[in-house]
């Protein structure tokens, strides 16, 4: 009987496993979901007057946090990273930046990301794809 249920037990936690590794997709849009994270691949660059970075072998960690509100942009390669840049849903899949006094584009979906950002002569740059 034990040997039973050790058997059905393993079963069981290799069925969960199984289900949510599949529930995970590539393909989730960060406009459509409260939390989100993905990394995209591409070219990113970085410049602020004296530090110039830029790779067409880089990658963003994007993090959509705090109700679905505010996102955190990682860069590899020594880039700075942009934190809790808040938006706005307005419409299908269109995020209005809230409150910035940057020069700022961003576009984000489930395949790709487009960053232009320009604050305090500071510029943050990326075209990646998922």
């Amino acid at each position: 009987m034990k040997n039973l249920m050790k058997i059905f037990g393993v079963l069981v936690l290799v069925m969960f496993t199984a289900i949510s590794l599949s529930s995970c997709k590539d393909d989730d849009d960060p406009a459509d979901n409260d939390f989100f994270a993905g990394t995209y691949k591409g070219s990113v660059s970085f410049n602020d007057g004296s530090t110039n970075i830029s790779t067409n072998d880089g990658s963003v960690f994007v993090t959509k946090i705090a109700s679905g509100t505010k996102y955190n942009f990682t860069f590899s390669n020594g880039i700075p990273d942009l934190n809790g840049l808040e938006f706005q849903k307005t419409g299908d899949n269109t995020l209005v930046m809230v409150g910035s006094n940057a020069l700022v584009y961003i576009r984000i979906d489930n395949n790709d990301l487009n960053i232009v950002y320009n604050k305090d002569g500071k510029t943050w740059t990326a075209d990646c794809t998922r």
